[in-house]
């Protein structure tokens, strides 16, 4: 397991050089400290207006967006702590999002953990434990961009304790409460947080962010993945528009 954790790592960390991303240390093992609140800068998705129209709900170890009749499926897989992950969301992920608040598409979310192994840390799966507590409040889509949106700028800092995910809560309306709060504190949903790495081990994909349109991997090189117009073109050569 923790051969195939530090595959995808290093995986991620070759997509990262060619984005240009600080990530020298994703596949290094090394441990990490906590991060203090004051190295977090808890921020919002530009595309919030659109997430907010969005529901969400588990199902097993993923959690699915959009109308659950929507004709296509866009499939992602994805790690907290991954800074593609971060690219991906604040490019093509807006394209999808547009398409699932349109019931055109619905979005199948895998949030996995492998990081926190290799790099120290459990920051992935206190940021996932978070975003599945957010399915409850119906907050879910705009929370998870969130968290995105907020990364530090090493993965190797073990940002997402608590009390960073709940002041990144903060910024989205209507999230934080007792019972949300409580959940983040204490991981009230460790078992799912596993439940969602195995199958992320087990899903055959080899690198995060992966995404598939209806079970396939786009067309083409990939990088149309980080920019919202070039992936709605990938999406619709996909039959999806």
């Amino acid at each position: 397991m923790r051969v195939r954790s530090f595959r995808r790592a290093a995986l991620t960390l070759a997509a990262a050089t060619a984005l240009g991303l600080t990530a020298v240390s994703c596949s290094s093992g090394s441990d990490s400290a906590a991060s203090s609140q004051a190295e977090l800068v808890a921020k919002t998705s530009p595309d919030a207006a659109t997430l907010a129209r969005l529901p969400a709900k588990v199902e097993g170890a993923e959690i699915v967006v959009g109308d659950p009749n929507a004709p296509h499926t866009v499939a992602v897989y994805e790690d907290p702590r991954c800074p593609v992950c971060k690219h991906f969301e604040a490019g093509g992920a807006s394209a999808v999002a547009r398409l699932a608040a349109d019931g055109k598409v619905k979005i199948r979310y895998t949030i996995a953990s492998f990081l926190d192994a290799n790099l120290g840390g459990e920051g992935s799966k206190r940021a996932a434990n978070a975003m599945r507590a957010a399915v409850e409040r119906g907050k879910f889509s705009e929370f998870h961009a969130a968290v995105f949106a907020s990364q530090p700028e090493k993965e190797t800092d073990d940002a997402f304790t608590a009390d960073n995910l709940l002041k990144i809560a903060g910024k989205v309306p209507g999230l934080r409460g007792a019972a949300f709060d409580k959940a983040v504190r204490e991981n009230t949903y460790s078992d799912f947080v596993k439940a969602a790495e195995s199958a992320f081990e087990d899903s055959g994909v080899n690198s995060s962010p992966t995404v598939l349109i209806d079970g396939k991997k786009p067309a083409g090189d990939g990088w149309a993945m980080f920019d919202a117009a070039a992936f709605k073109k990938v999406l619709a050569a996909a039959g999806v528009s």
